[in-house]
């Protein structure tokens, strides 16, 4: 009897705790998000230098992550409402909500724990529209492309999964608070998952199963590269009149992963590649076979290296992964590692007083992407920015 009694307390009060996080969560929404009206145009097109600044003194509360290392001041036009549990591989993030409303998602990026590492080393590519079993009660579905040769990173698509299981509830209380201008932010690996969950996010909105009057804008900062061309295609497409942007380091090596192989698959259906073979056959002997010998050297080296890739950072990797999240199931990959860089792009480029400052250490192979090297140089732009 006692343990039944002890049961029922348990129970009352988890569930009381849930609700009074519940009504803080509120409680600070509705101290800082304006009415409809007063929110219908706080966001606007186009890379804001200011407003990336106030942005990476957001990312620079992830504390823990480790590019940290010489902090941004703190900001006083946003305040941090809610920071999530960490969940998935390693993932979190955090919701800051400035006096006029405007709703920062802030992704964290890497972390010291090895699946965090392993989130990003998850590199074989997925289609950019499916479902993926993350958990043995969970199943993701998602459409973050159209066309069908679209792919993704696999380890990034993960951490989309869990966060957008937890951010998509905040997103439709701070519609009903009043919100209506949003944006998502993440610096390296938070970066990466960035492009992804605004990509998401659009999809949802197409399909009206989020608001279409929510103006989202997505700043990936040192972000590494999400996906393949088709992928970009669509993304740039969708960001082209100036609500979203890839804020790089001419400096930083982590925007230059993952590794790219591109292969004569990989082109657009009409291409001078597919056909290449019979026009070789018809050439005279013996240059027929010199060129043969060399097609087949190229292709094949690619088709090797694809292999390899989706070995390591496919099969194997999926092993260890599944180890840190029970029920997972490793999907089926997309053909190739094209990765490409996805815009639109804005260059911080480094200079002579950068390298003064930051210069190049091979012991400190992330000195250039801390935060305090992108705060230095996005400090230098022009102010037309």
């Amino acid at each position: 009897m006692i343990c039944v009694l002890d049961n029922i307390f348990n129970a009352l009060i988890t569930t009381n705790m849930r609700l009074y996080k519940c009504f803080i969560f509120l409680l600070a929404l509705m101290l800082f998000c304006q009415k409809p009206k007063a929110q219908s145009a706080l966001l606007h097109p186009g890379f804001d230098k200011a407003e990336y600044l106030e942005l990476l003194k957001i990312t620079a509360r992830q504390v823990d992550t480790p590019w940290i290392k010489v902090q941004p001041p703190a900001s006083e036009k946003f305040k941090l409402v809610y920071r999530s549990a960490t969940m998935g591989l390693d993932n979190r993030w955090d919701l800051w909500v400035a006096d006029n409303g405007i709703a920062v998602i802030s992704i964290r990026g890497t972390t010291t724990n090895i699946v965090s590492w392993m989130e990003n080393f998850y590199a074989a590519m997925v289609p950019a529209t499916g479902t993926i079993h993350i958990s043995n009660t969970d199943t993701f579905s998602y459409q973050l492309a159209k066309n069908p040769r679209a792919a993704v990173h696999t380890g990034w698509l993960i951490g989309t999964a869990f966060l957008s299981k937890d951010i998509l509830p905040k997103i439709d209380s701070l519609y009903k608070t009043g919100c209506r201008n949003m944006i998502v932010l993440g610096h390296s690996q938070g970066g990466g998952i960035a492009y992804l969950l605004s990509s998401h996010l659009a999809n949802l909105q197409e399909k009206k199963l989020i608001p279409s009057n929510i103006q989202f804008k997505t700043y990936c900062s040192a972000a590494p590269k999400p996906g393949n061309l088709f992928f970009a295609y669509e993304y740039e497409s969708r960001m082209l009149d100036g609500w979203g942007f890839n804020v790089v380091n001419s400096a930083d090596w982590v925007p230059e992963t993952p590794l790219s192989v591109q292969a004569l698959s990989d082109f657009n259906q009409t291409n001078p590649f597919t056909n290449a073979k019979p026009i070789i056959s018809k050439q005279p002997f013996p240059k027929n076979i010199a060129l043969k010998y060399a097609y087949n050297k190229l292709n094949n080296a690619s088709i090797r290296a694809n292999k390899r890739y989706e070995k390591y950072l496919g099969k194997t990797v999926a092993g260890i992964v599944a180890k840190s999240l029970p029920g997972f199931e490793a999907p089926e990959y997309a053909s190739g590692f094209n990765y490409v860089r996805v815009g639109p792009t804005i260059v911080l480029l480094a200079n002579d007083a950068y390298y003064q400052s930051f210069p190049d250490n091979p012991e400190k192979i992330f000195v250039h992407h801390f935060i305090d090297a992108y705060w230095f140089l996005a400090n230098q732009l022009q102010d037309k920015h």
